[in-house]
């Protein structure tokens, strides 16, 4: 009796320690038990559940050296890295050849033919718009592109309607190369100063250069620097580049100043006979190879006229990916485009071939800054460029232009008649040549 009594008692001492060390009650093990059962054949289900893939065709647009396999085809292995990323998506592609500026002519000619997505040139904007060839970017995409790119590359991007029409993915303006052995860095940030030292070359007859005069003196290209307006025009005739084309008159007297075109430059500085001259980033290499050691790059520096320092501003522009208006699959389309715009996607652009980054994530990388072509560029595309608009009408600058620009070289444009010269430019820069 005392035996059964006692197993009785070490029973249940028993059950009491195993609750008081941590044991589960009956319920809390069930419960536990039921939940992982139940998980086990929601996985289950997941695995058994068929994953949807949708075949996808893109046609996809690029320059030849984005392609070619010695350059390390960027985009065709960004595309294919982009179709291994998305199962949900089995993506061929057929890959065209055509340049930036090709697009805008060659793609509203026959969109059921044209590419998917294509690299276009800002410039072109407006032909692909009024063509109804580019699909508008919307909803979070679009917010990406105002939240992750500076206001100038936005706007370049913008139409007049206030969509946004591109992913951006490079800056495309101009800059000053010149000679170390020559100036200092503290000589070319004035062209009075350079002009001293050395002789620089500027292709005043080309008004894509002759601009950044007028625009550093306050000349107004269709609105203001952060909108596009048709209807305000061209207004380049104020007081302020009435003083710079007498500063202008100068400068083509000046024996340390040469007017010619950046290639012709290039052949000058080769023989000693130029110091400095006004280019891009297409002249890197040719100036590389003349200059070697004393490869020096700046910005666009500044000119006293009338006495006060003026900031001379190169036209900017930019190149971005676009998403045809027709595409059959938008959504993996539009998913593609901001792909190749992204951040890794641009710093494989640079690594590969140089191009400027226009994200603002890339400008502080270390990377990017060593190299002064790069951050040189992408600074004056920012902060002094002006944003070329793409209204057929500004097309209308360009001859005009050029003559003025070959009036002041050969002293057809003096003191006397400035103003009369430049209210006439300015009618014809804002009338249409078959007018």
């Amino acid at each position: 009796m005392k035996k059964r009594l006692f197993a009785t008692l070490l029973s249940a001492a028993c059950i009491l320690s195993m609750t008081a060390c941590g044991s589960e009650p009956a319920s809390v093990s069930q419960s536990v038990k039921a939940e992982t059962a139940a998980s086990e054949k929601k996985e289950e289900k997941k695995e058994e559940a068929p994953v949807e893939v949708r075949d996808v065709k893109l046609t996809v647009w690029s320059p030849s050296e984005d392609q070619d396999p010695d350059n390390g085809q960027w985009i065709v292995t960004l595309c294919n890295k982009f179709n291994e990323e998305h199962p949900e998506w089995n993506i061929t592609y057929e890959f065209g050849v055509h340049s930036e500026s090709e697009v805008k002519k060659e793609l509203p000619k026959d969109l059921e033919a044209g590419a998917d997505v294509f690299i276009f040139g800002s410039s072109g904007l407006e032909n692909l718009v009024n063509g109804a060839a580019i699909a508008e970017i919307g909803g979070s995409y679009a917010e990406s592109i105002k939240n992750d790119y500076s206001s100038t590359l936005v706007q370049l991007c913008t139409y007049e309607d206030g969509g946004v029409y591109g992913f951006p993915m490079t800056t495309d303006s101009y800059f000053m190369y010149y000679d170390k052995s020559k100036f200092t860095e503290d000589d070319v940030k004035s062209l009075d100063q350079m002009l001293t030292k050395g002789n620089v070359a500027i292709a005043l007859s080309n008004g894509f250069y002759l601009g950044a005069f007028f625009t550093g003196a306050g000349g107004k290209f269709f609105g203001e620097d952060d909108e596009f307006v048709r209807e305000k025009g061209i207004v380049i005739n104020n007081d302020e580049n009435l003083e710079m084309v007498k500063y202008l008159v100068d400068l083509a007297k000046n024996p340390n100043f040469t007017n010619a075109e950046p290639a012709d430059a290039i052949s000058m500085m080769q023989e000693g006979t130029v110091n400095a001259l006004w280019s891009g980033t297409w002249s890197s290499a040719d100036v590389k190879a003349v200059l070697g050691d004393n490869f020096g790059v700046a910005p666009l520096p500044k000119a006293k006229v009338n006495g006060k320092d003026v900031q001379l501003r190169p036209f900017a522009s930019a190149k971005a990916i676009g998403v045809k208006s027709t595409c059959k699959d938008p959504d993996v389309a539009m998913a593609l485009a901001s792909y190749l715009s992204s951040e890794d996607s641009q710093r494989l652009h640079f690594e590969l071939r140089g191009y400027v980054p226009a994200i603002k994530s890339l400008m502080n990388d270390p990377a990017v800054q060593a190299d002064t072509i790069v951050s040189v560029d992408s600074w004056s595309s920012d902060n002094i460029g002006y944003p070329r608009p793409c209204f057929a009408e500004f097309g209308y600058f360009w001859t005009p232009a050029q003559t003025f620009g070959e009036e002041i070289r050969d002293g057809v444009i003096n003191y006397d008649n400035a103003k009369e010269k430049l209210d006439a430019l300015n009618t014809a820069v804002n009338t249409s040549g078959a007018e």
